[in-house]
């Protein structure tokens, strides 16, 4: 039998202020058990976290303070599917509004580096859409946004031209 996997996510010191953000920010999310240091380390003293486990959109994930010595880039992102605009706009205003930034696609860096994909099932659906030129379409104006807008997603699956929301 399999050991549980969980995701390990590199911070340089802030693990403990990333699990506070998350476990707010995104839903099935809660801290676990934080692992303090014993004594001084490389890359810090006795008693900061070393380790805080948690659940992470209904993942485990643990995040550790290892130091400066690595950083996380865009060739590892967390995709995050949402089901309404006001739920695709909050978890994108969160990480963009607290140090983060925009980019293409629905992808959004947070402000310790890790990119994440708010990804409306809409988007999804009409990337799978059975009709090659629909997908087209959703496929065309996914590249123009950066924060999704499911309305224009939804038009262009239907081909219909986008009204300003």
């Amino acid at each position: 039998m399999a050991e549980v996997a969980s995701i390990f996510l590199w911070f340089n010191k802030d693990a403990e202020d990333a699990a506070r953000f998350y476990a707010e920010t995104f839903p099935e999310s809660s801290i676990g058990a934080i692992s303090r240091a014993p004594g001084d380390y490389p890359a810090g003293e006795e008693g900061d976290a070393l380790t805080v486990s948690m659940t992470l959109c209904g993942l485990p994930v643990v995040l550790l303070n290892g130091g400066p010595e690595f950083t996380p880039n865009e060739s590892f992102s967390i995709q995050v599917s949402t089901s309404t605009q006001k739920e695709t706009d909050e978890l994108w205003n969160a990480i963009t509004g607290n140090g983060g930034q925009e980019s293409a696609c629905g992808w959004c860096k947070d402000k310790w580096g890790y990119s994440w994909q708010i990804t409306p099932r809409q988007l999804t659906g009409g990337m799978a859409d059975s009709d090659p030129a629909a997908r087209k379409r959703v496929f065309e104006a996914m590249m123009t946004m950066r924060k999704i807008d499911i309305a224009a997603i939804e038009a262009a699956r239907a081909g219909e031209a986008a009204h300003a929301s």
